[in-house]
């Protein structure tokens, strides 16, 4: 399986031929304030002795700064989020990973735990202490846990070559360490929706060892969003699983090994909507079960996993810099269908069960060459195995109309078709760069990638050109513009591999209830995005405590990437537009002084595709007919996105109480447009626009020397407002969502 990596040891040790450059860590921006810089220089370390003058502390210190930089986000828009930034917002670290991007430019709100940057599904890229972390099954659980975090930024824009494969945006993680973050601190959460939720956290340091730990429960009975307006929902309840852990050891000075465990495991209750009208009976007559059945009761669930490992070793000496790091990753989603109900309701009751195998190795390093050139260099090597297993009960058609198949019926007793399909890939990716310092004020980083993808349905590769410069203008005004040739492999976990003629049904008949909408058979295979990205924007200090930022982009894309959920099943599928085009403009702003701190970001997007090209038997007939000459808004185009938040925090002599107020605003997802005729649209039309207000307060009390007790409450959706996320129509959109009603949550914590 991992012959391609053995056959490439080669090409690691001539990147680890001992290039690196130590550059200090760009200062962290305030809360969604863009930082379009380059990098600055770093004093080199004192190596030349047998002794260490500096304590471990700031060796560390030093490393972590270092390897920052190895690969920093030239010219790309970087947006910057610390613990205590996290810490005054809705829920602070007991918030879900999503809800804290959700705060950050661009990002569009979306049901199942899905978030839009800059009207693309998905493709984001995770990464933990600059190591990729591969991707997992999308699925309603967030497995990272912002407990865990030191800082975050989301990096997006026209992003520099050591980027690839996911390139909508970078979410790199910095996580505590326990060198930084001594002692520990335990706690208790809960509120509305039976909202329970322990936790703790530990960390400390013992010589040039250094460790920290974290894990969490979290029960509560609204674990998917409500497909009713309602306030509370039917069937709806998960417990949820995580834990994390981060190890060092100092080897000398100038380098370091590493090691980080992340595990996740999550029930849930898929929510039932009550009053749903009964499909078609089996032989048009009666239900193939005597009485009728209540769509309140159904009984659908999911489980999903996440289980992954990284090993890192660093080296820092003088102006050159590297990082080796191996990972692996499990990551499994499993939905069980109710076995009476959704035959009743559907004529199709499906147990699909999907996996992801990952491992692979990335490497990365830099050299300062001189005072006007840095080059950069790195290399990524990845396989993934996803099998999937899947027993779907189905009936038999059969016209009821002798030559009409429009009025073909299930018939008959249901029956079991199993399939069990496995799909793998290997992605491979080499990158050079120059950082260019043209003048103190004027730096270009320029460079390519290489990115090969073979997969068991698709090969394919791409050279892409980076560039980005940015220039200084005064040292209140930073401009910035660049482009990016993209190279997106489909996610291997989201290719539909379902064998279709398995439901052609026995020879006489019209076909299986599981058959594709119309009858549509060709499914085509999903291929990797190509596309051109432009990018600029302007960083202005307004004054010393004000700082805005506005920045536009454009994308033209061949085989625009997308997802969507398609029948029953909530594990998302994959298939291309044609082409595609995406645009769009950010504006933000912040304002900190003192214990007080505001922003506010407004995102205008468009994203649009033409021509369904690959997995066509997801889509109607007259769906694929109208896309096919016509460009449609894409599922999570969101046109207006907005957020906002006031903090402020009183500093006492030993404790501190802390407020803030929040809200987001969104003009609605899309939705399917029926015209006077009866004809449809897809995507034509969009959900109502909202907003929400969410308010908190934290207070904390010294105990004793050493113990800090924190008292919290939180409020979301201040003024309960019914909002719609989804209405159930559109393109891979199967089910209606409601945002989260009113609610009071409250927690409290001891450190020491």
């Amino acid at each position: 399986m991992m012959q391609p990596l053995r056959s490439s040891r080669f090409a690691v040790h001539l990147l680890l031929a001992g290039f690196t450059a130590a550059h200090a860590q760009t200062a962290g921006a305030p809360l969604v304030t863009p930082v379009p810089t380059a990098a600055t220089t770093n004093p080199t370390p004192d190596t030349t002795s047998n002794t260490t003058d500096l304590g471990n502390i700031t060796v560390l210190g030093k490393l972590e700064e270092a390897r920052s930089q190895i690969a920093p986000n030239l010219g790309a828009t970087a947006y910057t989020v610390d613990k205590t930034q996290i810490e005054q917002e809705p829920q602070g670290a007991n918030a879900p990973f999503n809800q804290i991007l959700l705060r950050t430019p661009g990002v569009a709100q979306d049901s199942l735990g899905q978030l839009h940057l800059r009207g693309e599904h998905a493709n984001l890229q995770y990464r933990i202490n600059d190591v990729l972390l591969p991707e997992g099954i999308t699925g309603f659980g967030a497995e990272l846990d912002p407990r865990f975090v030191d800082s975050l930024q989301l990096i997006t824009g026209s992003l520099p070559a050591q980027y690839g494969f996911r390139t909508a945006g970078i979410v790199d993680i910095q996580t505590k360490s326990g060198a930084f973050n001594n002692g520990g601190e335990a706690g208790i959460y809960g509120g509305s929706y039976d909202t329970v939720r322990p936790s703790f956290e530990y960390g400390g340091a013992d010589g040039k060892f250094n460790y920290y730990f974290d894990g969490s429960y979290d029960y509560n009975t609204l674990g998917i969003e409500n497909p009713t307006p309602a306030s509370t929902a039917i069937h709806d309840q998960t417990n949820q699983y995580h834990a994390f852990s981060y190890l060092s050891y100092l080897l000398s000075d100038t380098s370091q090994v590493s090691a980080m465990f992340g595990a996740s495991y999550s029930k849930f209750q898929i929510p039932n909507s009550p009053g749903q009208p009964a499909g078609t009976a089996p032989d048009g007559v009666t239900p193939w079960l005597p009485g009728s059945f209540d769509s309140s009761t159904l009984n659908e669930n999911q489980t999903e996993q996440n289980y992954y490992a990284i090993a890192a070793y660093q080296k820092s000496d003088g102006d050159m810099d590297f990082q080796l790091a191996g990972f692996g990753r499990f990551s499994g989603v499993h939905f069980t269908p109710d076995p009476t109900g959704d035959l009743f309701f559907n004529g199709v009751a499906s147990d699909v069960n999907r996996r992801l195998f990952s491992t692979g190795v990335q490497g990365d390093m830099s050299d300062r060459l001189n005072d006007t050139h840095t080059l950069r260099a790195g290399l990524t090597m990845l396989e993934e195995i996803a099998p999937t297993d899947s027993t779907t009960t189905v009936f038999n058609l059969l016209d009821t109309t002798p030559g009409d198949d429009s009025t073909a019926a299930p018939t008959g007793a249901p029956y079991p078709v199993a399939q069990s399909n496995t799909v793998d890939a290997q992605f491979y990716g080499v990158y050079v760069q120059d950082e260019w310092k043209i003048s103190p004020q004027f730096t270009v980083n320029y460079g390519t990638r290489f990115d090969v993808y073979e997969s068991s349905t698709d090969h394919e590769n791409q050279i892409s050109p980076r560039i980005n410069a940015i220039y200084k203008v005064t040292n209140a005004t930073t401009i910035h513009a660049g482009y990016a040739r993209y190279f997106t492999p489909p996610p291997l976990e989201s290719v539909n591999s379902a064998d279709i003629a398995a439901f052609a049904g026995p020879p006489g008949d019209n076909g299986t209830s599981n058959l594709p909408p119309g009858s549509v058979t060709q499914n085509d295979p999903v291929k990797a995005e190509r596309s051109h990205y432009f990018d600029a924007g302007i960083s202005q200090k307004i004054t010393p405590k004000l700082t805005a930022g506005l920045d536009g982009y454009y994308k033209i894309a061949k085989n625009q990437l997308d997802d969507g959920f398609f029948g029953q099943s909530l594990v998302p599928s994959s298939f291309n537009y044609r082409k595609g085009k995406i645009y769009g403009v950010e504006l933000t702003t912040s304002y900190a002084d003192g214990g007080f701190s505001t922003y506010a970001n407004a995102a205008y997007s468009v994203a649009q595709g033409e021509d369904i090209d690959s997995a066509q038997f997801l889509f109607s007939p007259s769906d694929l007919a109208y896309i096919q000459n016509h460009y449609v808004n894409l599922d999570h185009d969101q046109t207006v996105t907005a957020s906002g938040g006031v903090a402020y925090t009183w500093k006492h002599t030993d404790s501190a109480t802390r407020v803030y107020l929040d809200a987001l605003f969104g003009s609605g997802l899309r939705k399917n447009e029926v015209m006077p005729d009866g004809s449809t649209i897809p995507n034509g039309a969009k959900v109502p626009t909202y907003w929400t207000l969410n308010v908190g307060a934290e207070q904390e009390f010294r105990i004793g020397s050493g113990s800090l007790l924190k008292l919290r409450l939180d409020i979301i959706n201040l003024l309960d407002r019914t909002y719609q996320l989804r209405d159930g129509s559109g393109i891979g959109v199967n089910a209606a969502q409601y945002g989260m009603r009113f609610g009071v949550f409250g927690s409290i914590s001891c450190s020491m």
